[in-house]
């Protein structure tokens, strides 16, 4: 059995080399984590984090950034509890969000103050603090060629199909097909492209 099977196998390692790795309060890595992320967050050629992003990056997940690909101020990227994968291309706007396990596509728009996270807060035992519940992941994907408007929410779980538009202040709860438009909370398809009629169309399903 190797080193990562044995830490996984035994819980009471495992909490110690989080502890080590981790913050118990801050819930962010470690100062001295924080040191080598040179090493470990893998970037294309030509991409850009900018210095003011937070970058809640450890070495037992991954982390990758195509070429390119601009993660702008202020914003937060975390791969704590799942990988963190964006292509090339793409752009995470001002002040975002993004929680993995989350996987983004080549030529994605993100608009500003938007959040996609893969994980929840457990909550069903009412004789514990929800703090003391843990969590549980469910990865985003989001394919090829999206648009997400400001102040948008994906939740866990959701695949963005490729070529969407998400409307800005959406909060999208189910998993949005190709060539779509949505809009509202919960989410809506309002539009899709009509391959036959060459143009979008309403969605009169909704």
């Amino acid at each position: 059995m190797g080193l990562k099977e044995k830490i996984m196998h035994s819980p009471r390692l495992k909490r110690w080399l989080h502890t080590v790795l981790m913050h118990p309060v801050r819930t962010r890595p470690r100062w001295y984590l924080r040191l080598f992320q040179f090493l470990y967050v893998h970037k294309g050629r030509g991409a850009v984090i900018y210095r003011s992003v937070r970058k809640d990056l450890v070495p037992f997940r991954k982390c990758q950034i195509g070429s390119r690909t601009v993660v702008e101020s202020y914003s937060l990227i975390n791969n704590a509890v799942g990988d963190l994968i964006i292509g090339s291309n793409s752009r995470i706007g001002f002040g975002n969000t993004v929680i993995g396990p989350v996987s983004i596509g080549d030529y994605v728009q993100i608009g500003q103050h938007v959040l996609i996270s893969g994980l929840n807060h457990k909550y069903e035992n009412i004789n514990i603090t929800i703090a003391e519940q843990g969590i549980e992941v469910s990865p985003v994907k989001i394919d090829n060629n999206v648009w997400i408007g400001a102040n948008a929410v994906i939740l866990a779980g959701v695949t963005i199909g490729e070529h969407c538009v998400v409307g800005a202040g959406s909060v999208v709860t189910k998993d949005v097909p190709p060539y779509s438009v949505v809009i509202g909370n919960p989410a809506k398809v309002v539009k899709k492209w009509d391959d036959q009629q060459r143009k979008w169309v309403i969605n009169h399903d909704k």
